[in-house]
């Protein structure tokens, strides 16, 4: 197979056809000798808003001889497809039956790696399955009746269930692939295996995560919702066995080898950990608000003349300031909702989300301060988390103590007064929002850095600082504020046979990124106990 990159034509085109000729002319041939023509990458370029173009690189099989074909060519963007294929280990034989705790990305690619190996893993998730936990959420968000143990943080899929199910990250690995496959026989629309930017959608995570979990039953792994690890037992500095609770009932499981895939929002479980000696420390993570604008302006900004004919537009913005402060966009929403994703009763929680198809009216995003352990209140291991909680709780009772969260236009924020009515832009987070002044409900490190961004990215993407703007609060749970160290082996440095793993144990950010993490987690047991 010949790899041809860099192919590029106009959107609105007949992009199959387009690219058959391109890839035709850059091998001198007819397009009828290329027999077989798959898209291996995909991109936007919209550097020139004059000239927007669509990139692709793709894999051909041609008639004739690869080789004697690219010698003719003389065409330094074709050669031989190489491609890195990843394979799970396998497992020596043998009884253990591993723990994973949590079923988010981190904890779900952990599990899966661990079945095909053979293992027959026992996963605990402390939340619900997709469906009665998309039962519970949309309960929440119409009536304000929160469920703690099952919410967008808690439950099948983890938090990235009710998000963008945006894949794209910075992490350069041979596993990506691979995770990407895996979602795409779950359910995922296939671009996602050569878009730049890939993404699943909220619609469609929600049956993607049923048939993983699905997959790790035929498997042999076995699946406990509502149930929640409570205490890790040790025995001469390693894993005994965990306390569980499920369902109300409280036993104890007995394992030597637990992968700890938690997530960023399992506070209670950071507390417990802490208490059972497991060394962690205090990390940087990010908070800020929400900010939504128009879908129709962010195309236009990114896109100019090609606005309608490509779909939603994303963004992706930073800015760093002389005194050292930062500030930067994050889990950007195209045409998508912010939505409420608190998990502890008396606080308030924004997060984002879209369809797959990324057609409602508005955008939206995080912007998020960049804050070290310096800035914490608090200078111990959880000061992050009960600095996390303490602004969550204040939007509560900013918000009228119901859920509803608090908010304000762009232009009011900048000019420091409260905001009474709404502009152009109406915002979408449910249960509903109540317009104040940020001021009163973010700390000062946090609003003075915002300030200075909404102006400063303005520059970047024109209609950014548009006065209609709407920024809700707060957007605390961008990741984790601690980390749990571990070592080579990734087990933990205080408990042999623990594995912290993703992005509550602070090594990932993101679903990708965390399903990696998942997979190095599980190469770690595997190598632990012996593979074949």
């Amino acid at each position: 197979m010949i790899r041809i990159q860099n192919l590029t034509f106009t959107p609105g085109a007949d992009s199959r056809a387009a690219l058959l000729r391109a890839a035709a002319k850059a091998l001198r041939l007819a397009p009828d000798k290329i027999t077989e023509l798959r898209i291996h990458r995909r991109s936007v370029d919209a550097r020139k808003k004059q000239d927007v173009r669509v990139v692709c690189t793709v894999d051909v099989t041609v008639d004739g001889k690869e080789e004697k074909i690219l010698q003719m060519a003389r065409n330094p963007k074709a050669a031989i497809a190489v491609t890195t294929i990843y394979e799970p280990p396998r497992a020596a034989q043998t009884d253990e039956r591993p723990v994973v705790i949590g079923f988010g990305p981190g904890g779900m690619f952990a599990a899966l790696a661990l079945a095909l190996a053979g293992l027959r893993p026992i996963v605990l998730e402390r939340g619900q399955d997709a469906a009665a936990r998309h039962e519970a959420v949309r309960r929440f968000w119409e009536t304000g009746t929160l469920d703690p143990a099952s919410n967008v943080q808690f439950g099948e899929g983890g938090a990235g269930t009710f998000s963008d199910g945006k894949l794209n990250t910075g992490v350069n690995d041979p596993r990506i692939q691979w995770i990407l496959e895996q979602f795409a026989a779950a359910g995922a629309d296939e671009s996602i295996l050569y878009d730049a930017k890939p993404h699943i959608g909220t619609d469609a995570l929600l049956t993607v995560v049923q048939n993983l979990r699905r997959r790790i039953l035929a498997l042999g792994g076995e699946v406990r919702f509502s149930a929640q690890a409570t205490g890790f037992l040790r025995e001469d500095g390693a894993l005994s066995g965990l306390e569980v609770c499920e369902r109300g009932e409280t036993y104890t499981l007995p394992c030597r080898h637990a992968i700890l895939a938690i997530g960023h929002s399992a506070r209670d479980t950071f507390e417990t950990l802490l208490q059972s000696g497991v060394p962690m420390e205090p990390k940087a993570f990010s908070m800020g608000v929400r900010i939504e604008h128009r879908q129709e302006m962010v195309n236009k900004s990114q896109y100019g003349a090609f606005a309608d004919r490509l779909g939603a537009a994303d963004y992706k913005l930073n800015v760093r300031f002389p005194d050292g402060t930062s500030a930067y966009t994050f889990c950007m929403c195209p045409g998508g909702h912010v939505v409420a994703a608190a998990s502890e009763e008396g606080g308030v929680v924004t997060n984002g989300m879209s369809d797959f198809a990324r057609d409602g009216e508005n955008a939206n995003a995080a912007l998020l301060v960049t804050l070290t352990p310096e800035d914490f209140p608090e200078k111990d291991v959880l000061g992050g988390m009960r600095w996390q909680r303490e602004i969550e709780r204040a939007a509560f009772r900013a918000g009228g103590a119901n859920y509803q969260a608090p908010a304000q236009l762009a232009g009011d924020f900048l000019a420091h007064r409260a905001s009474t009515t709404l502009g152009s832009v109406w915002p979408t987070y449910r249960p509903g929002v109540t317009l104040c002044d940020l001021h009163d409900v973010l700390p000062e490190r946090i609003t003075s850095v915002l300030e200075q961004a909404i102006p400063a990215l303005d520059r970047k993407l024109r209609g950014f600082a548009n006065p209609d703007a709407v920024l809700t609060a707060p957007e605390t749970r961008s990741s984790s504020p601690v980390r749990i160290l571990r070592d080579e082996t990734k087990q933990s440095t205080g408990l042999r046979g623990l594995y912290p793993c993703g992005e509550g144990a602070g090594y990932a950010g993101g679903i990708t990124s965390a399903a990696v993490d998942g997979l190095r987690c599980a190469e770690a047991l595997l190598a632990e106990i012996g593979t074949e």
